[in-house]
């Protein structure tokens, strides 16, 4: 595929819609001035058509042989022109039209990477799909009409000055009318802006709500929200639906107007050449040349006003791809990035967590959303005050942060395609397949499947359970083998004898690096060497995993879904049921 050259995201000139659609016409002006050199060509050759046609009959009607011969040739020599210019102006259009998509397309996604972690949260799911699936094709045709709405003006102008040597009341009738005729349909234009932004925000709410059914479906239908979700879909999807017609009726007008408007201008321009006509103010060949010039001003007429509905639906579109383009990344790189420093401790001051170098930490947070907010200080993906080895991670370079300390969201997406490349980062990473796989008790997943490693999976896994796709995006963490891993609930969705595996198997095959892991479950801290205890962003006790559920009751009852009526015999059960929840199976797998 084609690859063009994009600007800075963070380009100023291309956060407004006018702005970037000026700034892809800039970038694609060879195909567009051709376009327009081709599309004028094109259309004056077919306006020449007319005229051709009515010296032919004048030489029919003054018995010019000679010149009836060579007026043939010369409409004979015409409808050549326009066919090898028709080919070549349709083949400029084409590109202009892949040159504006394909350009968004790349900056978007682009931008979306550069962006991070930071988009789902800064924007809605369904805005940037809307930009995948509508936009682009808005702004492509609105490149695309380019090459027409200029042949269009020049085309005008140049039946005009015909007309005006035919007849000067015809010639003016072309001046004055078409100018005013288009007055009178861009009355249509504003309206029809209005209600396609009305369209467009809701058809991004919908997509939104559609991805947001579609990954959530199984939890869903766990707690019988479907029909509740259902039900809003179709409330919303009927509030789409009731938006589209009312701006399909302004767009019918518009429609409507491209072939009304021009009619009544033929109706006009024919009786009025005919009066003419009839008073020997014009032969009969200039009244045929004018009824022919009326009807061709139909093609110009209604490529404007359709070049001026899709400038209206270019700028809708381009005013939601500027909205993405204007999001500025969480985190960005100092003007002079220090070194990476030796092995030292990670501390995130804001909560007084502290990480080891080579410690196997475990995170139990009394808040479930305290953990993503941790993890993500820690691994810089907002800024945050927190050191390495003393020095503020916000002065090391980013890509050095990215390198060394990897997190693991439990709810990380699985891209479509072979398995084996899903599984292993684009770096190849440092860690053995086969390792990771064992780790991960994900083998019996692999296998499950028709062509292993080779099988095509479908976007986010949807092939998979929960657990099984909570074990294929370990082994894909556990691949990368970074220097720092922080997991955040990793076996949440597995059953508990799988779970017993996965947690001893994790400590054994990531001891003496540093880990850590955020989960409030007993059988994965009670592989940990130590674990934080979190309540209110603040980390209130450190310790072994039995020696918190002896000294500290609210570390106990959380972790030990203990209530608050029963914590007198909490210590006692906690202890029993973790050992009872690990049992032998976990202890043997270690």
């Amino acid at each position: 595929m084609r690859t063009f050259p994009v600007a800075d995201p963070g380009d100023p000139d291309i956060r407004s819609a006018g702005r970037y659609l000026t700034w892809l016409a800039v970038r694609s002006r060879r195909t567009i001035l051709m376009g327009i050199l081709w599309a004028s060509v094109w259309m004056v050759a077919q306006a020449l058509m007319p005229a051709a046609v009515g010296r032919a009959i004048d030489a029919i009607e003054a018995r010019d042989e000679q010149g009836l011969f060579a007026w043939s040739g010369a409409l004979l020599g015409i409808a050549i022109l326009i066919g090898f210019t028709g080919i070549m102006r349709h083949r400029n259009a084409v590109a202009n039209f892949l040159d504006g998509a394909f350009r968004t397309i790349q900056l978007v996604t682009r931008h979306a990477s550069r962006l991070g972690a930071a988009l789902q949260r800064r924007i809605a799911s369904g805005e940037v799909v809307g930009v995948g699936t509508s936009d682009v094709d808005a702004i492509g045709s609105t490149l695309d009409i380019t090459a027409r709405g200029c042949a269009s003006v020049v085309t005008l102008a140049v039946v005009a000055v015909v007309l005006l040597n035919m007849s000067v009341p015809l010639g003016l009738l072309v001046l004055i009318g078409v100018p005013l005729l288009m007055g009178l349909v861009s009355l249509l234009l504003r309206p029809l802006h209005r209600r396609q932004n009305a369209y467009r925000e809701l058809q991004t709410g919908l997509a939104d709500r559609a991805v947001d059914i579609a990954s959530g479906l199984r939890v869903l239908r766990g707690i019988g929200g479907e029909r509740t979700f259902g039900a809003r879909y179709r409330r919303e999807s009927q509030q789409l639906r009731t938006a589209g017609v009312r701006t399909a009726r302004v767009e019918s007008l518009l429609e409507a107007a491209q072939f009304l408007v021009p009619g009544f201008f033929v109706a006009f321009g024919t009786w009025l050449a005919a009066r003419f006509a009839l008073d020997g103010r014009l032969t009969i060949g200039q009244m045929v040349s004018f009824y022919g010039y009326a009807a061709f001003l139909t093609v110009p007429l209604s490529t404007i006003t359709e070049f001026a509905d899709r400038v209206v639906r270019g700028h809708v579109a381009a005013r939601r791809v500027t909205r993405v383009l204007a999001l500025e990344p969480g985190v960005t790189d100092t003007a002079d990035p220090v070194a990476w420093p030796p092995p030292g401790d990670l501390v995130d001051r804001c909560s007084g967590l502290m990480v080891r170098p080579g410690v196997l930490l475990g995170i139990a947070c009394e808040d479930p959303q305290d953990a993503p907010a941790l993890a993500d200080r820690l691994g810089r993906y907002e800024e945050a005050d927190v050191l390495y080895a003393d020095v503020p991670l916000a002065d090391l370079a980013l890509a050095d942060v990215r390198a060394r300390i990897l997190v693991g969201h439990h709810d990380a997406g699985l891209f479509s395609g072979p398995l084996r490349r899903e599984l292993t980062p684009g770096d190849g990473g440092t860690g053995d397949l086969a390792t990771a796989v064992e780790v991960a008790c994900a083998k019996d997943v692999i296998d499950a499947l028709d062509n292993g490693l080779d099988t095509e999976i479908a976007a986010r896994g949807r092939e998979f359970s929960g657990g099984q796709v909570q074990r294929l995006r370990l082994v894909r963490a556990l691949m990368a083998d970074p220097q720092t891993l922080v997991l955040i609930e990793p076996t949440s969705a597995v059953d508990a004898h799988t779970e017993a595996r996965v947690a001893a198997r994790l400590a054994a095959h990531r001891r003496g690096r540093t880990t850590v892991v955020a989960t409030t479950s007993p059988l994965v801290l009670d592989t940990m060497d130590e674990v934080a205890y979190v309540e209110d962003g603040k980390v209130m006790a450190v310790g072994p995993h039995r020696e918190l559920l002896a000294t500290e009751p609210r570390y106990a009852a959380l972790v030990t879904r203990v209530d608050e009526d029963d914590r007198d015999d909490r210590d006692d059960e906690g202890n029993r049921g973790n050992r009872g929840n690990r049992g032998d199976e976990g202890e043997e797998d270690a």
